[in-house]
């Protein structure tokens, strides 16, 4: 007698990859990184700048406070590190006690370049940590601007500090000296007088008299030790919990001497997540030939890369990706991920080529190194860039005076 034929429900179900509309997508428009200057800038009544976030009230003098790494959910599960931090959660976002988002990538290349432009990485060009230069082939590094590429032909538009300071708004950064000439801060951060400090302590006093020397002022300053613990540590290490008590002390130490008038506001520009050293956590793609086949390039970072295909293998690419990561990863076509809004609700054409041929997005706790073309990032402990609360959360602590 014959047997049966099998059915397809006689055998257990494959897993299906993750669905793309599962993925949380920044609040661009009304609650991300990209949003908050054009509103300081329009209730500093710059014009050709609208009310974005709404939750929001002007102010005559406004300090942006960003620190690199500290994430909305690294806030709240360190109170004890944070005290002063934790106190403001409440006054996050005008009031509401909810943060915003960085945006996608959560990293700071892209981000900064969203707070300085008021404009998502869809137009001001900066989609990731590496991403392919269209007219070269290579992949450019857009935090360290490896190969150097004329900073304003890749990245052409005013920042809101130099629109404010053509109006008459009192415009300055307050940084390390180390960022005054960088590529990345000309097309992202420049705008009025740039002033190098060494120390914290220093950039926060300096920062309260620039806010106090104009009747309207736009100030910024930054801080990055924070983040740099993190990639080397870890965010459960005690390295990183120093960072933050010492972060958590500065920015008390610039509410207290903020001038009349003043609104200071305190964010990031992603958090960041631990990766265990282990091979599910941790996917290398320079020893993965399924990953590897048909690819010309990875961009990106860890957890949202940028995949370029050889011409002609985009769609298998696309296809073999998905099925080998498509339980840990968002893995989304550039059309797809362009269509989700994840770079924004518009893409400038100049940009569209930099985007990745296939975009993959990490949900779990796992990364895609590559062990020989990027030791040093595939060693780091803390890492970031997806769309997790972890990274895509970001504060916006509100103190005024």
């Amino acid at each position: 007698m014959a047997q049966p034929a099998h059915t397809a429900s006689a055998w257990p179900d494959e897993p299906e990859p993750l669905a793309l509309d599962t993925a949380p997508v920044p609040e661009y428009g009304s609650g991300s990184l990209a949003d908050l200057l054009p509103t300081i800038a329009a209730g500093l009544g710059v014009p050709g700048f609208e009310h974005r976030i709404a939750e929001l009230t002007p102010a005559d003098r406004t300090c942006v406070f960003l620190i690199d790494g500290l994430g909305w959910e690294q806030i709240k599960a360190h109170p004890d590190e944070a005290p002063y931090l934790a106190s403001l959660l409440g006054s996050s976002r005008g009031g509401t006690g909810r943060p915003i988002t960085a945006g996608f990538p959560a990293t700071t290349a892209t981000s900064l370049a969203s707070v300085g432009t008021g404009r998502p990485p869809g137009e001001h060009g900066l989609p990731g940590y590496t991403v392919r230069d269209p007219a070269t082939g290579e992949l450019m590094n857009q935090l360290r601007w490896k190969p150097w590429t004329p900073p304003h032909a890749w990245q052409p538009h005013p920042t809101v500090f130099q629109l404010a300071d053509t109006v008459g708004v009192h415009t300055a950064q307050v940084s390390s000296p180390t960022f005054r000439d960088t590529p990345l801060t000309k097309v992202a951060l420049s705008g009025g007088t740039f002033h190098g400090r060494l120390t914290g302590e220093e950039r926060m006093d300096l920062a309260a008299g620039q806010l106090a020397a104009g009747d309207r002022s736009l100030v910024y300053t930054y801080y990055s030790e924070v983040d740099g613990s993190g990639h080397r540590f870890g965010v459960d290490s005690d390295a990183w919990r120093g960072q933050l008590m010492c972060v958590d002390r500065l920015v008390q130490r610039l509410a207290e001497q903020l001038p009349p008038r003043s609104a200071l506001y305190v964010t990031a520009d992603h958090g960041m997540i631990d990766i265990p050293f282990d091979e599910r956590s941790r996917i290398d793609f320079d020893e993965d030939w399924e990953l590897r086949a048909g690819v010309a390039l990875l961009g990106g970072e860890g957890r949202a890369r940028h995949v370029y295909a050889v011409p002609g293998a985009e769609s298998d690419v696309l296809a073999c990706w998905r099925e080998v990561l498509g339980e840990q990863f968002w893995v989304a076509s550039r059309d797809e991920a362009i269509a989700a809004g994840w770079f924004g609700p518009r893409i400038d054409e100049r940009v569209h080529g930099r985007i990745g041929d296939v975009i993959a997005a990490a949900c779990d706790d796992v990364v895609i190194t590559a062990s020989v073309n990027e030791p040093n990032e595939s060693a780091m402990v803390g890492m970031h860039g997806s769309m997790t609360p972890l990274e895509q959360l970001v504060p916006l602590l509100e103190v005024r005076s």
